[in-house]
């Protein structure tokens, strides 16, 4: 385990950067300022290290910028509908952030603030903060920990466990952009992603909440349930691209059971290296950077448009509002206990 000075927020707050890793040469490296995901570093072909995930050099740009790169976003990460809802007949109100809805908790978000590191070794990482009550716009104090490790089957496991002293939403996910062909290597149409999922969420528009209807991908652009190229069909003329620009939609895990499966495969086309995607949540995000161009990133990089995607575990977007969704509301006391993980091999 190793430990850098990573710079300082706008306020003056030290943040810094841990690296954690495995004896087989997998290694990750995490700043405290959003308890966010910089670099992961997979063997590739003939043992050659790939950074596979997008990033900046230093805390500026996390706090600055508004991709969420690698971020742990909580108390609910993706978009809640004219943000706010209703618990018990209280109704809570939300920060407007993106359109007339909330998205990743706002700008008051964990995302947004410097985590404590609660235990370190040379391959795991337990990050703590509390949101107070109505911190967010969410009701009751939520403790919340987020333990990052590297396997030795070079596995990232990322589990959360939230617990708040009173009725309310929890709903945390990771917002780490993938690119396995290496951080900065261009479009990843050429990925090949299978997904556990023969139904999805359709959105009402561009502003991406859904319908409330859970829908069969059969014939449609999202049916992932055999591999194909992320590019085979993004740019087609579908209704649903268009709102998202491209993939930006929750699809519907079909679930075995309410522990771990493996839900997603993806295969970069040039490096070989294959990231196979396991979690015990109902659903999971595909978003593929469709957003992202211009952003500087480390290392002298600029990544473009669709240079990286996303599989983000989570209950559903709008589930809050959406009777027809799982539900993301846990009683005063009852324990959120998750974990998702992320594991590269060689294919």
């Amino acid at each position: 385990m190793s430990k850098r000075e990573f710079g300082k927020t706008s306020k003056g707050e030290a943040a810094a950067l841990y690296t954690i890793g495995n004896t087989k040469g997998m290694t990750v490296s995490i700043t405290d300022f959003g308890a966010a995901v910089v670099a992961i570093h997979v063997p590739g072909k003939d043992n050659v290290q790939v950074d596979v995930t997008t990033g900046y050099d230093d805390v500026a740009p996390y706090e600055r910028e508004t991709c969420y790169f690698g971020a742990t976003v909580a108390r609910n990460a993706n978009r809640i509908a004219n943000a706010k809802f209703d618990i018990d007949g209280v109704t809570y109100q939300l920060e407007v952030n993106d359109n007339e809805n909330n998205l990743h908790s706002g700008s008051n978000g964990t995302s947004e603030k410097i985590w404590a590191v609660k235990e370190m070794t040379d391959s795991k990482l337990v990050f703590a903060i509390v949101s107070g009550d109505l911190e967010q716009g969410f009701p009751g104090r939520c403790d919340m920990t987020v333990t990052y490790e590297v396997t030795e089957d070079n596995g990232l496991s990322i589990h959360y466990e939230l617990v708040s002293d009173k009725k309310t939403v929890i709903n945390p996910t990771n917002h780490t952009y993938f690119n396995l062909n290496g951080h900065a290597s261009g479009k990843v149409y050429g990925h090949t992603l299978w997904l556990k999922a023969s139904h999805y969420t359709p959105v009402i528009n561009s502003h991406a909440i859904p319908t409330g209807e859970i829908a069969p991908v059969a014939g449609t652009p999202f049916d992932f349930t055999v591999a194909k190229t992320i590019g085979q069909d993004i740019e087609k003329e579908d209704i649903q691209l268009g709102y998202g620009n491209g993939y930006d939609h929750n699809f519907a895990i079909d679930k075995e059971s309410q522990g771990m499966e493996k839900v997603a495969t993806v295969v970069g086309d040039d490096t070989g290296i294959q990231m196979d995607v396991y979690t015990d949540l109902p659903g999971i995000q595909l978003y593929t950077g469709n957003f992202i161009g211009g952003q500087k990133g480390k290392d002298g990089a600029e990544y473009e448009a669709r240079g990286a995607f996303c599989l983000e575990t989570q209950y559903f977007p709008d589930a809050v509002n959406q009777v027809n969704f799982a539900s993301p509301v846990y009683e005063a006391g009852q324990k959120y206990d998750s974990t998702t993980i992320y594991k590269f091999s060689i294919k």
